[in-house]
């Protein structure tokens, strides 16, 4: 049995209220991206992990921040619960 999820844009459209772009859809558009600007085939799209096409799309970007020590994570937590 197949469930409705609601409506998934067509390619090239912005989703609105209650549309989700789907795995589908964003997999076709970064695939195509991939094609047109690395010269991938699918099979080269498919292989490459999420961190490695972050790396080669976006080698410029800044590292990601360090991960919150134990007691930031509890400062948080106890400010979280006053």
């Amino acid at each position: 049995m197949r469930q409705d999820f609601g409506q998934t844009p067509s390619f090239g459209q912005t989703p609105g209220f209650g549309q989700t772009p789907g795995f589908g859809n964003g997999a076709r558009r970064l695939a195509g991206l991939c094609a047109r600007m690395l010269g991938w085939r699918p099979d080269e799209f498919w292989d490459a992990t999420p961190a490695e096409l972050a790396a080669i799309l976006a080698p410029d970007a800044p590292d990601l921040a360090a991960p919150l020590t134990r007691d930031e994570m509890n400062r948080l937590m106890e400010r979280d619960h006053v």
